[in-house]
């Protein structure tokens, strides 16, 4: 609900105000003087103020710098009495987003504020797309394999809900555009998302950015500052990194998630909010839980609906399209002109183990499509060494069906290799040996990586 500050002297003027804006489903704050109001700013989340001008002791002014101070975003609506226009225009110039002449028409005056918040909201929003903008060369959600249609399928699911997804698999595996679909397909996709990298923000200023701050906090603090979770209400907030965030914060966000509501740093009114969290970790959050590191009461609050992004090494025929979507992208980014990947690269790349996932064939292909001369990207533009499927590196947790299926190939390679050895480099000759068709044998070579 929005809060508005009443500032008028006169107690029927007022409690008229009050029922008006109440009626409309804002929260009406009420002050007599100035000096009140400057108590009510200080202790009450104000979403704008609509002040008179003659007011006894310090007059409407005073409350519009205080209140500019404060929050130079929160709007502040003057009123004001036919003979002193030139107050309000000086007001105006001050910052006041606009003045209303008593007596006044309510529904003007109900329409003069739900313009001021609209504006307002479009600010915040301004100021989020600005900090954003670096995301404006991630790729949608692309895969044909099993693995991502499965986790399509659950997104589609779960994007309608208000339930907590936690995004889980390796760095580079693409969480952040996970949680953006969820977003997108989500009734909250018309509202902010806002994604925050715990491990990237120094902890002594976490607290400020996701929570705020009021003037005065701590030592710099010299003007109050509306935090992340504030900025994204009614929306989604990605926490990338969440095993990173440190305990005491823990808590904080447990709050979130239990009673949606926060505190600014310093200060003591309780902001509601309704957001939706996506946390994100490439951290075992379990073991954290159990070695002490992480709160098993969060965990349990943001786990409500667990997802496991696959590794791209496990989704390798996802990576021809990936890999075109990246070519056309930094093609376009750099003006270079139509691009494409040869065969023998996209083998290359197809074999490659990629232990950064997308993040490491993003910067591949931009490094290639910077090194190309020409329309066709080729092995000798992609700086990595062969390495084929066969013989990529195992993670820990393989399976012993993915270690069979490993082994099974490193085998079958090492065949052909002896045989093309054997054989001289004859072709015809390695299918004789290895008794099978000569297609067979060119195709096994391409999968393998083994053209040399």
């Amino acid at each position: 609900m929005q809060s508005i500050l009443v500032v008028e002297d006169r107690e029927s003027m007022g409690q008229m105000l009050k029922a008006t804006l109440e009626s409309e489903g804002f929260e009406a704050v009420l002050a007599k003087s100035a000096a009140e109001a400057l108590k009510r700013l200080k202790d009450n989340v104000i979403h704008l103020v609509l002040t008179d001008l003659r007011l006894p002791g310090k007059d409407g002014l005073e409350v519009l710098r205080a209140s500019r101070e404060a929050d130079s975003l929160r709007p502040v609506i003057v009123m004001t009495a036919h003979g002193s226009i030139e107050s309000a225009v000086s007001a105006i110039k001050q910052g006041a987003y606009d003045f209303i002449t008593k007596p006044f028409d309510t529904d003007h005056l109900l329409i003069l504020v739900r313009r001021a918040l609209d504006s307002q909201r479009l600010l915040a929003e301004n100021i989020l797309l600005k900090e954003s903008l670096s995301a404006r060369f991630l790729p949608p959600v692309i895969g044909r394999s099993a693995k991502i249609a499965d986790v399509a399928e659950k997104i589609k699911r779960v994007a309608p809900a208000k339930s907590t997804v936690l995004l889980l698999g390796e760095s580079g595996t693409g969480k952040e555009l996970f949680a953006r679909a969820i977003h997108n397909l989500s009734p909250r996709k018309g509202y902010p998302f806002i994604a925050i990298n715990c491990a990237a923000i120094p902890r002594e200023l976490m607290e400020s950015e996701l929570f705020g701050h009021e003037k005065g906090a701590f030592t710099g603090a010299d003007k109050q500052k509306t935090g992340k979770l504030e900025l994204a209400e009614g929306g989604t907030v990605f926490l990338d990194e969440i095993g990173e965030l440190d305990l005491s914060l823990q808590a904080k966000l447990l709050r979130v998630l239990e009673e949606s509501e926060i505190e600014r740093v310093g200060g003591t009114a309780l902001i509601k909010m309704d957001i939706r969290i996506v946390a994100a970790s490439n951290k075992d959050l379990a073991r954290a839980t159990a070695g002490g590191s992480f709160r098993e009461d969060l965990f349990y609050r943001l786990n409500v609906f667990p997802l496991l992004i696959p590794p791209l090494r496990e989704r390798r025929e996802d990576i021809p399209l990936l890999a075109d979507y990246f070519v056309s992208l930094y093609a376009a980014e750099l003006k270079t002109g139509e691009k494409r990947i040869s065969p023998e690269a996209l083998s290359l790349l197809c074999g490659y183990n990629w232990k950064g996932n997308v993040r490491e064939l993003k910067n591949a292909i931009e490094r290639a499509v910077i090194l190309s001369s020409g329309p066709m990207l080729l092995p000798e533009h992609f700086n990595m060494a062969p390495q084929t499927a066969a013989n990529a590196e195992l993670p820990p947790d393989a399976t012993l069906e993915e270690v069979s299926r490993r082994a099974q190939r490193a085998a079958e390679a090492e065949c052909i290799r002896r045989a093309l050895s054997a054989s001289r480099g004859n072709k015809t000759r390695a299918a004789g040996i290895l008794k099978v068709s000569y297609k067979t044998l060119l195709t096994k070579i391409k999968e393998y990586g083994l053209e040399e």
